[in-house]
């Protein structure tokens, strides 16, 4: 699977590797070209899975504000729910694509 956006892959690995989480694809940490995200001030915690680190995504000069987010110290208890330890995995919404 790839997580793409404007021709660029920022993320790609085996479906098999990857846990998806309330409709999202969360990409394992070493999958991730960490030189396109730089971390986003922006917060955000959710109650089951704990506090939300965003990163803008930079491609060809432009700027893609809080389009990916990892959770670097989940929850445990969220651990059973999600069925495997998913921190610092990275998961993307708006503009990036992913697919197969």
């Amino acid at each position: 699977m790839k997580a793409h956006i404007n021709g660029t892959v920022i993320a790609e690995a085996s479906k098999d590797d990857l846990i998806q989480i309330e409709g999202n694809w969360y990409f394992p940490p070493s999958s991730v070209k960490s030189e396109l995200l730089e971390k986003s001030p922006t917060p955000y915690h959710c109650p089951w899975k704990g506090d939300t680190q965003y990163f803008t995504i930079t491609v060809n000069g432009q700027s893609y504000p809080d389009r990916a987010w990892s959770y670097p110290t989940p929850i445990p208890s969220s651990f059973d729910r999600v069925g495997k330890d998913y921190s610092n995995y990275v998961a993307f919404w708006k503009e990036v694509t992913v697919s197969e």
